[in-house]
């Protein structure tokens, strides 16, 4: 994983470039002040405040040189409004002039994130820290910063290199670590413990085999939250296959999974006042004799059963069985990840998590905490009329409809089924994956609402905004 340890560091009046933030409203002002060699280099670098610019402004001396950084606004810095100087910026020491860099820390951090496990040759460049004068924030900073990068890592690795036995050992790295409780159910007792996760799995060699991944942590007097992520390390669509453009990144059909171990990660080491349930079914969707059918009916761990009328929609399978296994321990407060549905992304772009929740209330949290911390998502409806798409003549319920029509409602209208009325329910259905690069935001896998979630359970349980907190 990128070290972040060193990139932020307490401002002390230490030797430092100067970084001018400018906005487009306040660039002629800007401008007007700075020295005449200034204003020549910001013209000939076509540097007009716009977001993302980045200019370099000489000194008196030839290695006397300050930069200036284009943004979106002075009035409230973005988390991303330095990534840009970041990823560009020579490696050295800087600081940001006349304020605090604020939640911008976060882009400073992350825009120098690197994947590189692959490389023969990975790029050489140097660290560019950056002094802050809120010391007090930075352990909090990069926390984000490497739950984020967790997500990213986990994500981007192949699927030749990541199966559920990998996901297993990082669940269990993390156990160890917080001296939490761990357990992976696999074999006969997955078989009839949670059929459904067993069924999904089955396709796949022994050493790719299915399993149902649990952590315990916490106080058992306080508020029981349970964590779930879809763990599908790879997804071929089973017997209903995908084509091959459709299977080229099903190695992040794990993204759920990586999310919820992350949020864990950051549940633990900030020690939020919750009783956490981190649970991750993990399988791949594969391809032989012993797949699951089209037809088949499977019984859930909650007893209902399921008729099979698509392979490819086996994420709300697995996730059905760890969530009637999680709601057995009476948690007050589910959160599930998954890259579920393609449907999400037609309706909202890659940009988008489409949150389901079954309380109003608490899709007011999740919405407030993410426009807060600029981690956007967007609320759908469980359209209770949509159920009927999921009937089935044969079983008490089918995991996919027949008709081409709001595919990400009926598939949280699935998981709802094995959700209990009375507990607080919250369903992201996430992309976890950038097709083009931004500022601090590189193409391959990303975390896509894990910092507003995060947000939102500091409201809840600690009482306070961590992003008031950290930034």
């Amino acid at each position: 994983m990128t070290s972040f340890a060193t990139l932020l560091q307490p401002d002390r009046g230490q030797p430092a470039r100067s970084i001018d933030l400018v906005d487009k409203k306040g660039f002629e002002a800007w401008l007007k002040h700075q020295p005449e060699r200034r204003r020549q280099a910001a013209a000939a670098q076509g540097f007009k405040g716009e977001p993302a610019q980045l200019a370099i402004l000489p000194g008196e001396r030839g290695d006397d040189w300050a930069a200036a950084v284009g943004i979106a606004t002075l009035d409230a810095l973005s988390p991303w409004c330095l990534a840009k100087a970041a990823e560009a910026l020579p490696e050295g020491v800087y600081r940001v002039a006349g304020r605090s860099p604020g939640p911008a820390m976060l882009g400073w951090l992350l825009g120098q994130y690197r994947f590189e496990r692959y490389k023969q040759e990975p790029s050489v460049s140097g660290a560019r820290v950056l002094l802050t004068d809120e010391p007090a924030r930075i352990d909090d900073a990069i926390m984000i910063a490497e739950a984020t990068a967790l997500v990213r890592d986990l994500v981007n690795i192949p699927a030749n290199d990541l199966g559920p036995a990998e996901l297993e050992a990082a669940v269990a790295d993390l156990a160890r670590e917080c001296s939490a409780a761990f357990s992976s159910t696999t074999g006969a007792k997955l078989e009839a413990g949670y059929p459904l996760v067993a069924a999904v799995g089955r396709a796949a060699t022994a050493e790719r085999a299915p399993r149902l991944i649990e952590l315990e942590w916490g106080d058992t007097r306080h508020p029981r939250v349970a964590v779930i992520g879809k763990g599908v390390c790879f997804d071929s669509g089973g017997l209903d296959i995908k084509p091959s453009s459709g299977m080229r990144l099903m190695k992040k059909d794990m993204g759920g999974a990586a999310h919820a171990l992350a949020l864990a990660s950051l549940i633990i080491r900030s020690r939020l006042p919750v009783r956490l349930h981190l649970l991750i079914p993990a399988v791949e969707n594969a391809v032989s004799a012993a797949a699951f059918r089209p037809g088949d009916i499977l019984k859930s761990r909650k007893g209902l059963t399921v008729e099979i009328g698509n392979t490819d929609a086996e994420g709300r399978l697995v996730l059905a069985d760890a969530l009637a296994r999680a709601a057995e321990a009476g948690p007050e407060l589910i959160v599930d990840f998954a890259t579920l549905t393609g449907a999400a992304r037609v309706a909202l772009g890659p940009d988008l998590p489409a949150l389901f929740a079954n309380q109003d209330a608490l899709a007011g949290e999740i919405a407030a905490a993410a426009e807060k911390v600029g981690d956007p998502l967007w609320r759908l409806p469980l359209w209770e009329p949509y159920r009927e798409m999921l009937s089935s003549d044969v079983a008490d319920i089918a995991n996919a409809s027949d008709a081409p029509m709001a595919g990400s409602v009926t598939a949280a209208l699935f998981l709802q089924k094995f959700v209990p009325e009375e507990c607080a329910w919250a369903h992201l259905d996430t992309f976890a994956w950038r097709a083009a690069a931004k500022p601090g935001r590189p193409k391959g896998g990303d975390a896509l609402g894990l910092r507003a979630i995060w947000e939102m359970l500091n409201q809840r349980y600690r009482g306070e905004s961590f992003a008031s907190k950290s930034q």
